[in-house]
């Protein structure tokens, strides 16, 4: 293959033909690039500090290089026309600011996916419904998805709900809508998309390491109403305000209150749409499932995007009542002695488990993780009446016993040591979590009794001790699962396991 200058200005996927692409992150969202990009004619790099991940694109038929090889060297870098991007990488990564530094252009997977698109590589352009927030994205897009099949519309759920984008884009049959679940990192690294309808649920603190701080991480998922239609979350304090900040020409907010004109909300006890034509009623809210406020907030954000792209309300009714939660999103995974135990592993901020909590009235609180840079005293401050104990785990476990301490100086509090306090050789390996769960759910057992839910809520990223929060959730469920009535807080009846 002849190269060209990879000074050359670059408007569209369509002008790497003969031109070299240096792909950061051979994972799935790195990988999932390699075959549009081999398409269009570019010669493509991937840069990984991983082996296993370089062998695997290696077997797509590029070039890979180590990432420490070539992340500071500038020659190197600037012979490429584009630099790649999986979402993961900071800004202030290495290899991105070099790229920026000798003036190649960096693109993340979705800001590239949306190139490929809008350019008609794989056909006319698809409509982009995205979804983003700091809570209940994939459950909202998941939703979005559930109303789409209801509707027989050739649709797909992808982005970070598992599925990357540019595998939905170049899918046979056809998805022609893409209910597309985007995380603040995508979004940061995607500054051309711009979506038939975009929607921000929630906004709390998350991932302010990586943004560096709260407006960088605001300003990121902003991002999501710079379309079409543009639909914002009313009953959160900082969403709400994005409204008027959005460059949408069509604003529409969703809440749990009686809508304005303009808006989607409930009336005695129905979804209300009064933003997309007449005022029409969608669906009643104890037919939503999950059942509780998060529940509700997902599905007038999902029946809102879904008015936004012409369903009709029929459809939309029927798609959020067939709608079933996935795992590790508030699931029952054990009912004991009149105790449940519910695997809620998704709850991976403060944001996220103050919901769980609030949907129980007598909770043991299990807890830790890493905390990625936010607070846990307000969390606590709210749901100290709804604790009868808590037991903390993780390399921020301490930080949320400590905030217990002073908001919720009543509730007892265990504390399990993980590493090397307890026993354990390694405490960087997965394997480690496991028995640390096994500790923390019969702690929370002991302190448990009927009428008590036992709640997998850790309000933490889980990478410290498991793989990720789908391990946690399961290691939590397996611990659930072994208990005995006799594993119980003593009282005069547990019944027989269920």
């Amino acid at each position: 293959m002849v190269l060209h200058d990879p000074r050359e200005p670059l408007t569209s996927p369509l002008d790497l033909r003969g031109r070299r692409v240096l792909v950061a992150g051979g994972r799935v969202s790195g990988r999932a690039v390699i075959p549009a990009l081999l398409e269009v004619g570019a010669s493509v790099t991937v840069a990984d500090s991983d082996a296993s991940s370089l062998e695997a694109c290696a077997d797509l038929g590029v070039d890979t290089v180590s990432m420490d090889a070539i992340a500071t060297d500038r020659d190197a870098v600037a012979e490429s026309a584009l630099v790649v991007t999986s979402p993961g990488f900071r800004p202030d990564s290495p290899l991105l600011t070099t790229a920026l530094t000798v003036g190649v252009p960096v693109w993340g997977d979705i800001e590239f996916s949306w190139r490929i698109d809008q350019a008609e590589v794989y056909g006319p352009p698809r409509t982009w419904l995205v979804v983003t927030g700091t809570n209940g994205k994939t459950t909202t897009t998941s939703m979005l998805a559930s109303v789409l099949d209801a509707a027989g519309v050739a649709s797909a759920a992808c982005g970070n709900i598992g599925v990357p984008v540019m595998d939905a884009l170049r899918r046979d049959p056809r998805a022609d809508v893409l209910a597309v679940e985007l995380s603040s990192f995508q979004l940061f690294w995607a500054p051309s998309v711009r979506p038939a309808a975009g929607v921000v649920l929630n906004i709390a603190e998350d991932h302010l390491d990586w943004h560096g701080g709260m407006e960088a991480y605001v300003q990121a998922k902003l991002q999501a109403l710079h379309g079409d239609v543009a639909v914002v979350g009313l009953d959160d304090a900082i969403a709400s305000t994005l409204r008027a900040r959005a460059a949408a020409p069509i604003t529409v907010g969703f809440t749990a209150a009686d809508p304005a004109a303009g808006d989607v909300g409930v009336v005695d006890g129905t979804i209300v749409d009064r933003a997309f034509g007449d005022a029409e009623s969608l669906l009643e809210t104890d037919a939503i499932e999950p059942a509780g406020p998060a529940g509700l907030q997902d599905a007038l954000a999902a029946a809102s995007l879904a008015r936004a792209a012409g369903i009709s309300a029929g459809h939309i009714a029927a798609g959020l009542r067939s709608f079933r939660v996935g795992p590790h999103r508030a699931a029952v995974v054990r009912e004991l002695g009149g105790v449940q135990f519910v695997d809620d592993s998704k709850a991976t901020n403060p944001h996220a488990a103050r919901s769980s909590i609030l949907a129980h009235e007598r909770v043991v609180w299990l807890a830790g993780g890493l905390l990625k840079g936010a607070e846990v005293d307000d969390l606590v401050a709210e749901v100290a009446p709804r604790l009868v104990g808590a037991v903390v785990f993780g390399q921020d476990g301490d930080v949320i016993a400590a905030a217990l301490g002073r908001h919720a100086p009543d509730v007892p509090v265990d504390r399990v040591p993980s590493g090397d306090d307890a026993g354990v050789a390694d405490a960087t390996d997965v394997t480690d979590g496991d028995e640390v769960m096994a500790q923390a759910v019969r702690a929370a057992a002991r302190r448990a009794e009927p009428g008590t839910t036992v709640l997998l809520a850790p309000s933490t990223a889980s990478f410290d001790q498991f793989r990720d929060y789908g391990h946690r959730g399961d290691s939590f469920a397996a611990a659930a699962a072994s208990l005995g009535p006799h594993d119980l807080a003593p009282t005069a009846d547990h019944g027989t396991p269920a």
